[in-house]
């Protein structure tokens, strides 16, 4: 090749990188949004809050927290689906639903509509009954389920939600059934048990931890048992063959400019490894999950199709 053919083209590459550099070096142009698909002071609003601080310091722009709670996330998600995919606006994402909305019904919103940025923390689902109630274990709860078939209310943020999930999971291993009930969020969740309300409630092991106050945990669904709770066992160890958590991570609509990503991507992890970050994550009893974005899409994907296997199997939406 000649020389001055090797110059145009060279100049040539140079007029189409400088766009995306130029974009790259003006980003953030305005504030960046965070769309929170709950209520404030749950665990996904949380999180999301120390996030958007963390991204502020690196990034040099505002981070602001919009919660759209409804439909166990899918409003916000639908949201950030249909967003200009320029970096400004971006979604928090909670594990399984994210994947088991548009399996359960037609969604405002499907996986291939994101751009992973990473996943960042995990909870497990937790069984927990007021303190002064009659189950003061599981057993209890599987021994009146079955004798009194959805008499027992368990409530959970949502159809879909690992809360549920963990439910539908228990009930089909335990051979019982509970009369399912829907609240939005956290502090819904907690009032309604703490008022008598409900029986049980499917609340993360991180956000009952923070606030037991006449509280009981009977189970939780980590793979083992929580450093925060080690006193509360797993519901392997109880007998049923079932693991359920909350896994919160961040993505931005699908299409947003590769260097852009990039550069959210950057942030992200080195909030991941912020040793302030990870106090905030354990002081609400959390664990630090990090997972970069392709490879937690990834295995998102064969979830996916572990969790279409399971609907076809028991249909949670009726459950």
């Amino acid at each position: 090749m000649s020389a001055t053919r090797r110059n145009i083209l060279a100049a040539a590459s140079g007029l189409l990188a400088a766009p995306a550099i130029a974009q790259t070096a003006r980003f953030p142009e305005r504030p960046i949004e965070i769309v929170v698909g709950f209520i404030a002071g749950g665990g996904t609003d949380l999180d999301a809050r120390s996030y958007g601080r963390a991204l502020e310091q690196r990034l040099g722009g505002t981070v602001v927290i919009s919660n759209r709670p409804g439909a166990g996330g899918e409003l916000a998600l639908g949201a950030v689906a249909r967003a200009r995919p320029d970096g400004h606006t971006l979604g928090t994402t909670n594990m399984p639903s994210f994947v088991t909305i548009p399996i359960e019904r037609q969604a405002q919103f499907k996986l291939d509509d994101f751009a992973p940025i990473a996943n960042l923390v995990t909870d497990p689902s937790a069984i927990t009954a007021h303190a002064e109630g009659p189950f003061r274990s599981l057993a209890d709860v599987i021994e009146r389920a079955r004798a009194e078939p959805d008499r027992i209310t368990y409530a959970s943020p949502g159809v879909g939600t690992d809360d549920h999930l963990q439910l539908v999971l228990l009930q089909e291993a335990a051979g019982v059934r509970l009369n399912h009930v829907v609240f939005q969020g956290d502090p819904q969740l907690r009032a309604a048990l703490l008022g008598r309300q409900v029986d049980l409630i499917g609340l993360n092991l991180g956000a009952v931890t923070a606030t037991p106050q006449n509280m009981r945990m009977l189970s939780q669904g980590g793979p083992r048992r929580s450093r925060f709770r080690p006193e509360v066992p797993t519901l392997r160890e109880l007998g049923f063959p079932v693991e359920m958590a909350s896994e919160r991570g961040v993505v931005a609509p699908a299409g947003t400019a590769p260097a852009i990503l990039a550069r959210l991507r950057e942030a992200t992890e080195d909030i991941a490894r912020d040793p302030e970050f990870v106090r905030a994550l354990e002081g609400r009893f959390t664990e630090p999950a990090f997972e970069p974005g392709e490879a937690w899409f990834a295995r998102l994907r064969r979830d996916e199709a572990r969790y279409k296997e399971l609907w076809r199997r028991t249909p949670w939406a009726q459950r």
